[in-house]
């Protein structure tokens, strides 16, 4: 004789606990961009906890569910940040061509970053406003990049393809130039961060090409 016949499966008003995962995960990424973007226009120290969920049409204690604290939300703010710059690092220093090929292509997905909500937040938020932890963790993200833009630097000197007379001061010089259009870059404007990224690395790199 044959079990029972299974129940056919019906309609039910219960997500699934994959479909609640998605939830979360979309919710605390609003509450993600949310705060980044408050952060970037009025200041890490300025904006409060009850401002981001003010914006997002919740209360405070709903922003509990995702994150601990303003720090939290910030400490998640710099992984997604590093989170798109560490692997253009990897990626420029395996590319073919030139030390100073490789180089450009690094200093544009930088630039590109700088004009993103994730991005602009490590031009814009001041270290000595957050906390001990907090700007240790911003000062940290901030000299692996260093670190990387000279490492891709050095390289293009020494093979030749660019001409360097501090790889330091370079760096200096290269890094602030591409964090300025994160005060001014408007999306939705004449010019794409992709357009924007590429014509100021082209101008920029132009002077470390050899004679």
């Amino acid at each position: 004789m044959s079990g029972p016949t299974p129940p056919s499966p019906i309609d039910t008003p219960f997500q699934s606990r994959a479909d609640r995962e998605r939830e979360r995960e979309a919710k605390r990424q609003a509450v993600l961009l949310a705060a980044v973007r408050m952060f970037n226009e009025r200041g890490f120290r300025e904006t409060s906890l009850d401002d981001v969920a003010a914006s997002l049409g919740v209360t405070k204690p709903v922003l509990y569910h995702y994150y601990g604290n303003k720090d939290q939300i910030l400490s998640a703010c710099i992984d997604a940040g590093l989170a798109q710059l560490r692997p253009a690092a990897e990626q420029a220093r395996v590319l073919p061509g030139t030390g100073l090929d490789r180089l450009k292509a690094f200093l544009i997905s930088y630039a590109e970053l700088n004009m993103t909500d994730f991005g602009r937040i490590f031009v814009l938020t001041r270290p000595e406003a957050l906390s001990a932890e907090s700007g240790a963790r911003f000062r940290a993200f901030k000299r692996e990049i260093d670190g990387a833009m000279r490492e891709l630097i050095a390289a293009a000197a020494a093979d030749g393809s660019a001409v360097v007379v501090d790889v330091k001061l370079t760096t200096f010089a290269l890094a602030g130039a591409l964090n300025w259009p994160a005060r001014w870059y408007q999306e939705g404007g004449e010019r794409s961060a992709a357009d924007i990224a590429r014509a100021l690395v082209a101008t920029l790199c132009a002077g470390l090409e050899p004679r």
